[in-house]
């Protein structure tokens, strides 16, 4: 039996399995980056307000 050729096997598995771990765990905090960005950008965004609070509180849908 070639239990060398196991071992080996699965030590290069191990190391794939972690480096599969490390680039997901960098690709999860990229997009909790753009997230954090995206959120950003959109409180910079001001809500519209008007002097009526009534106007716009009716839609006409026949054209």
């Amino acid at each position: 039996m070639d239990l060398q050729g196991t071992s080996a096997s699965g030590a290069s598995g191990a190391s794939l399995e972690l480096a599969s771990l490390k680039m997901a765990k960098s690709q999860q905090q990229e997009e909790g980056k753009a997230t954090l960005q995206l959120l950003e950008s959109a409180a910079d965004v001001p809500k519209p307000s008007s002097g009526n609070p009534s106007l716009g509180a009716n839609v006409d849908t026949y054209a």
